[in-house]
Parts: structure tokens; sequence; C-alpha cells
């Protein structure tokens, strides 16, 4: 019987930021595995680095060399086969800027793009190849896109995402936030976030404060994609969300190898509800490059979706969509 990795003496969120595994060497070795066993490739490391908390580590299988959360951190040899179709830019953000990292496509809502940096490098993310350094503004150059917020009274939420939102400092997620409630026409504030799934400490007291501050004006959109990321930390620290209501949504990515099958997907939604998140979508993969051999295809996407709808509640089923270049909303894949 394979036991995870057990953890070290707990640390701090930012210490433990601060200690992530970026040697795949290290994590091989402490999965007991061999660069042969799992297809590594040191060449797939050029342009996107290996990040992972450690707490996402141990949640791990040691000797399973195919085991769904190594496979969606480790670089491997398929990320260097060019794939017709799968570009640097899937969803043509850059025609979205409004200003440098505020990118306005549907009508009510805009996205800043708030740093680079996260706790976890995902091989699929649609972000791997983002100009991160053409689009980050210091706070006096986000003035400018706070003056566009409200310069476009239809807009009334903002998206916090990144890299990783969570990933800053909480007097300065405080500040920002602040910031943006003090624009007459925002409403609501949603941060989209893959930490406290990866790094469940991160729902300290301070960042506790900040949701309690704007109470019912924000949400929360986790990034969980397989029920073995949800343990008793998480849910305990969506506990603590809630009772500063805040709401708590999921989005996941349909991944070959990872959830591609129904009882999977299924102890997915009903962890979820266990944690007390709403799952909320299920996307069809980014077509970014070095992502092809997640692509479970959308035949495959449909016939699981229709799975899941035999035997869940219509709540615990998430909708299946699919983002375009150019859309005005997500578009569902019925």
């Amino acid at each position: 019987m394979l036991h995870p990795i057990p953890l070290q003496q707990t640390l701090s969120w930012q210490e433990q930021l601060a200690n992530l595994v970026t040697d795949p060497a290290e994590l091989l070795h402490c999965l007991k595995l061999t660069p042969e066993d799992v297809g590594y490739s040191a060449e797939a490391l050029a342009d996107f680095p290996l990040r992972l908390t450690r707490s996402y580590m141990a949640l791990m299988q040691p000797g399973d060399p195919a085991d769904p959360l190594l496979r969606q951190v480790l670089p491997h040899h398929d990320e260097t086969v060019p794939s017709a179709g799968y570009t640097n830019d899937p969803l043509d953000e850059d025609a979205s800027l409004a200003k440098p990292g505020l990118l306005h496509k549907y009508s009510n809502r805009v996205l800043l793009v708030v740093t680079s940096a996260c706790a976890i490098h995902c091989r699929y993310c649609f972000r791997r190849h983002f100009p991160y350094s053409e689009n980050l503004r210091s706070r006096q150059e986000l003035q400018a896109s706070f003056n566009y917020i409200g310069q476009n009274p239809q807009i009334n939420e903002v998206i916090l995402s990144g890299g990783d939102p969570l990933a800053v400092p909480n007097r300065y997620l405080q500040w920002l936030i602040d910031a943006l409630f003090e624009l007459p026409n925002v409403t609501r504030v949603r941060i989209h976030t893959r930490l406290p799934v990866v790094l469940p400490d991160r729902v300290d007291r301070a960042l506790l404060a900040i949701m309690g501050r704007h109470a019912g004006k924000m949400v929360m959109v986790l990034h969980a994609n397989h029920p073995r990321e949800l343990g008793d930390a998480l849910e305990s620290a969506c506990v603590r969300l809630q009772e500063h209501r805040v709401l708590l949504l999921n989005q996941s990515v349909l991944l070959k190898g990872v959830n591609d099958d129904p009882d999977t997907l299924c102890k997915l939604s009903e962890r979820l509800f266990a944690a007390g998140v709403q799952p909320y979508y299920l996307h069809i993969l980014d077509k970014v490059a070095g992502a092809a051999h997640f692509d479970a295809g959308e035949t495959r996407a449909k016939a699981l979706h229709s799975a899941m709808q035999l035997v869940l509640p219509g709540y615990l089923v998430p909708k299946l969509v699919r983002e375009e270049a150019g859309g005005f909303s997500k578009t569902l894949v019925l």
C-alpha cells in the first residue's frame, strides 16, 4: 500500500512560499521515482520552471508514476512536441487589454492581473507564456486602471487574477481591494486562486480580516481538479472563509490522465460540497502551447459531463464550458 509523504513542521504561509519545491530531482527523490518512470524532460523547464508547495507534494503517492497530482506539475517531454492549433496566447488576451494588466473582455466585469507569482506551476496553465513584465504595474501606475473602471459605469465586478493574487502580501491585497470598493460602481470583487488548495495555511487571520471588511461582496473561485487535492486543512480554511461571508466556487480543467473519468469528477464535486464549495465550471482545455497532451477532447468531455448528470444532483454538476478568443461570455458545451 502506498503512503503519502509526511509533512515537515508547520511553517507560516510566507515561509512555505519561500521554501517551494523547484528542483525536479528533489521531487522525484521524494516520490521514489526516476526521470524514466515519468517521462521527465529538462527541456520543458526552459520557459516554465518547476514550482510547487511541499504541502501539495505531500498529497502525492510515492512510487506512482501516474499520480494525477504529479502529472499536473512535472515537466514532461510531451510539452516539447509542437502541436497544431496550440499557441502562446490561446485566448487572445492581448486584444482584450484596456490598460496594461487590465483585461476588459466581458461587458460588466474586468480582470486585473495582480502578480506573476504562483505557489504552483500547473503545466497546462493558459498564462504560462503571458508577458507579465509588460503588464504588472506599481500602486501609482494602477491608478490608470482604477480610472478606467470608474469611467465605465457598467463595470460592477473586478476579478483579481495573476499569477495568483493570494501570493501577494496581505497589506497590499487589502490596499487593492479597498481601492476597488472606493469606486462607486464596483459591487463585487472576485479572487481567482489556487493557493488555498495547494497551501491552505494561506487563509490566515489577516486574510480573513480583509474578507470581513467587505463581507457579502467577496467571491473566491478556487481551482481544484482532483478529489485528492481537497484535504481537511482546505475544508477548515473554507469554513473560516464562509464565516466571513465569502462565496466559494470552484473551477476545474478537464485533464487527460488526471480527472478524465466520471468517478473522479463525481468524487471531486462531492468533496467540494463537503467543504462548502459550489462546483462552478469544468473547463475544456485552453489550447496553450505545451499542453496538448492534457487534451481529453470535446467528445470525451461531453460524455463525462453526461455521466455526472446521471449520478449527481444538478447543483453538484459544474457547467461544461470553453473559453474562446473574442467571446463575450464562456461558451457552454452542451
